[in-house]
């Protein structure tokens, strides 16, 4: 049964992570090493999927093909020596996530990276100590925007979907957590804009701008009742 507690569910790349570009960099660099031209835009408008949506949106390739599998093995070699030692957290990202904690949220990672490439992110955004529940693509029958690993995250937290939150930065994260059946909010700090993450609960420039927010936020309301009675804090 789930608990009487709350939970905050995380999208990690362009969340936490600035990482969007090089994510649709390193696969850029995959199709093209592979002998098949894409367009940046396109791609980078598909972060936020799973390789198994975004590859046949972008080239026709399926993931599951043969040329489909080098070319995300590839992906993932070019990202994680060419880009993944260069990336840096959002401003405050660990901040914000501290402050879910110690408001008594269960935490819990919901990303359409690859297991492999989760811990690293988690790392580089400052918060791997304080999110132990995690979620990635390979935990997952259908990648975002079908709501499989937000739901696979929510099971482990737990939580009733009416007491949890998912934050994200791509319309598929907003797509997911509805169709999940959980409260959304949207950061723009990942590429896209208020209007693009309709259907968001709420919007914020980034993790900073939620925090200078916090007490009018979702967040404010809905944490544990032990938390919420303690001091109040500006």
């Amino acid at each position: 049964m789930p608990s009487a507690g709350a939970a905050v569910i995380l999208d990690v790349d362009g969340t936490l992570v600035d990482s969007n570009e090089a994510h649709a960099r390193a696969w850029v660099d995959a199709f093209a090493e592979h002998g098949i031209t894409v367009a940046f835009d396109a791609v980078r408008r598909a972060i936020g999927m799973g390789g198994d949506k975004l590859m046949p949106d972008v080239s026709g390739v399926d993931e599951s093909s043969e040329l489909g599998t080098q070319i995300s093995k590839r992906r993932g070699e070019i990202f994680k020596s060419a880009w993944l030692p260069a990336l840096r957290p959002f401003p405050r990202a660990r901040d914000l996530v501290k402050r879910f904690a110690d408001d008594g949220f269960t935490l819990a990672v919901a990303s359409s990276a690859k297991k492999e490439e989760l811990h690293p992110l988690l790392e580089i955004a400052g918060v791997s100590d304080l999110i132990t529940l995690r979620t990635s693509s390979d935990d997952a029958e259908e990648s975002k925007p079908d709501p499989d690993i937000v739901q696979a995250a929510l099971q482990r937290t737990g939580c009733d979907r009416h007491a949890a939150v998912m934050v994200g930065d791509t319309p598929y994260d907003v797509e997911a957590a509805r169709r999940a059946g959980i409260q959304v909010v949207g950061f723009e700090c990942g590429g896209w804009s208020r209007g693009d993450l309709q259907g968001a609960n709420e919007v914020y420039a980034s993790p900073s701008d939620l925090l200078d927010r916090y007490e009018r936020s979702v967040f404010a309301r809905l944490r544990p009742a032990a938390a919420a009675a303690g001091p109040p804090r500006a």
